[in-house]
């Protein structure tokens, strides 16, 4: 696929949906799909660190989902503490830095040291920066953001530099282009700050389906658009 170098995004953020549907498709369970989802993480985050793309951002357990059974939730849990530590040793020797978003104080203590381990042992890298929204709300975000901004009193107005600067993240760019997976054309309360104007790509492709090919076909059509700005039609 014949791909411009020079007119990449620079920030990438992927609404990873479809693990269920492509579970019940296969007739397996629902955490089966989510196994096989994860399979599609490792290969677009390998895509993304060979195409230099310097930030991506994966939705990977949102405030919605607590709604979930136990069962469900224990096994993401289970499975996200496995990433960490299957993961870390590529992400020392290909420069990715891991970072984590949301209220991660929600999660499993033991999710949480390993969070903190991982973004701690890849803090120097800076090749290519993996953050995944964890415990996520776009709309809590932004209320976490302005409590936190009138604790610190003296503001009479608030602009939008200040702000930002209360965001989970402050030092990511916004993403260029958001890559929504199985159909869905809806951005599900992720990031509704930072995507004010982002690129938006929807595919009927269920995550666990998701391979480089069809990553390729996302960013080849993002090369295709004129990005405006609110400026000139």
């Amino acid at each position: 696929m014949d791909l411009d170098p020079e007119r990449l995004p620079r920030h990438v953020a992927i609404i990873m949906d479809g693990n269920g549907r492509w579970a019940k498709r296969h007739g397996l369970k629902r955490y089966q799909g989510h196994e096989k989802g994860a399979e599609s993480v490792r290969v677009v985050v390998r895509a993304t660190r060979e195409l230099n793309i310097p930030y991506l951002t994966l939705y990977s357990f949102s405030e919605e989902n607590w709604k979930r059974s136990p069962f469900e939730i224990r096994h993401l849990m289970g499975l996200l503490n496995r990433f960490l530590r299957t993961e870390l040793e590529e992400m020392l020797k290909n420069g990715i830095r891991f970072l984590a978003m949301g209220r991660l104080y929600k999660l499993p203590q033991e999710t949480q040291t390993l969070l903190k381990e991982t973004m701690e042992a890849t803090a120097h890298n800076r090749d290519l920066h993996l953050i995944l929204a964890l415990s996520y709300g776009g709309r809590q975000e932004l209320l976490d953001a302005i409590n936190s901004l009138l604790r610190g009193g003296g503001h009479e107005v608030v602009t939008e530099e200040m702000l930002k600067r209360y965001l989970y993240l402050e030092e990511v760019p916004d993403p260029d282009l958001l890559i929504r997976t199985s159909g869905e054309m809806r951005i599900s309360n992720f990031m509704l700050w930072q995507l004010a104007y982002t690129e938006l790509y929807f595919t009927p492709v269920l995550w666990p389906d998701f391979d480089k090919e069809e990553y390729l076909k996302a960013l080849l059509d993002y090369q295709k658009r004129e990005r405006r700005f609110g400026g000139t039609d």
